[in-house]
């Protein structure tokens, strides 16, 4: 019997979107990312499908402070009386005080749609979260927990290598790569949303990911990942692309205001590119639906690089 369990938060009521972990030492258990309020309670059935209590999971272990994969921590922790919270040191002031992460979140969807996705977030006591800095060590039972700091997708991003099983839990620094967009070969997309995306460092963390020569990568977006030369290189190429929209945008004429609208329609241009080469899939429906979110944030994150490189020009400017 397996002791990690892909637990499907069913994010955005969508099946197989986002994923978080259950790892099970003995009679002892972790979570690896928890997605949102709404998801606690799935959370907390798997744990009791294992024949565990709440009160035996010792750790919380988040991968980055974006809300698809911490924003359940505060109810969790309630939830899980003995849980200390593992978070990079970036993240770790967020977990103690959300206030600046929820005012950032609900400026984005406006008060009554955070609300409606990710409930209150409250802080988590100071002395129940533990910072872990790169290459840091936690011994959980028998297996041993590693943690590499990956930037390119967010600064306070960490992925976690499992002595026992030779995984490595990737948050969003491997990318998408959802069931559903699967057919004859892996399909994968990098997750560049602001406000961190930066690809050279991006694509250093893909390596590092695969120098490590995991058995598989566990991805946030969702679920085990065994093809991981192939996402890698399709990764890569992604990357690639981002990073020429991103200089294309910076060096054009347009307003900063105007980047994202630029970059929206030659992202999906480049996706519906690669869809039409897996047997039309840029033609389907649900493919589109699928995936809008994700482009839509993708060409946000690419847009804000590009400010961010404009203003830094302006800066050294004078």
């Amino acid at each position: 019997m397996s002791d990690i369990h892909t637990i499907d938060t069913h994010y955005l009521d969508r099946p197989e979107v986002a994923a978080a972990y259950l790892i099970v030492e003995g009679d002892r258990a972790a979570f690896v990312d928890n997605n949102t309020n709404a998801a606690v309670p799935r959370l907390l059935a798997v744990l009791e499908d294992q024949g565990l209590a709440p009160e035996q999971v010792d750790y919380l272990i988040i991968t980055h402070v974006h809300l698809d994969h911490a924003g359940g921590t505060s109810a969790l922790a309630k939830a899980c009386p003995n849980a200390t919270v593992v978070a990079h040191p970036r993240a770790a002031p967020h977990v103690i005080d959300p206030t600046k992460l929820v005012a950032s979140a609900s400026a984005v969807y406006g008060e009554d749609e955070f609300a409606r996705l990710y409930g209150t977030i409250e802080p988590v006591a100071e002395d129940r979260v533990q910072v872990m800095e790169d290459e840091q060590t936690l011994q959980f039972g028998k297996r041993e927990l590693r943690f590499l700091h990956t930037r390119g997708h967010a600064n306070h991003h960490f992925c976690i290598a499992d002595s026992a099983s030779g995984a490595i839990f990737s948050g969003d620094a491997f990318g998408l790569v959802y069931p559903a967009l699967q057919g004859e070969g892996t399909f994968a997309m990098p997750s560049t949303s602001p406000t961190d995306f930066e690809p050279e460092l991006a694509r250093e963390s893909i390596r590092r990911l695969v120098d490590e020569q995991p058995s598989c990568i566990y991805l946030t977006h969702f679920g085990a990942v065994t093809d991981i030369e192939e996402a890698a290189g399709q990764l890569t190429r992604h990357l690639d692309f981002a990073e020429r929209l991103r200089d294309d945008a910076e060096a054009s004429d347009l307003a900063d205001e105007a980047l994202e609208a630029y970059c929206r329609p030659r992202l999906y241009d480049y996706v519906a590119g690669l869809l039409d080469g897996r047997g039309n899939l840029g033609r389907n429906d649900s493919v589109w639906s699928h995936l809008k979110l994700d482009l839509d944030i993708n060409a946000q994150g690419i847009a804000f690089a590009a400010n961010k490189r404009r203003r830094k020009a302006r800066a050294a400017g004078g």
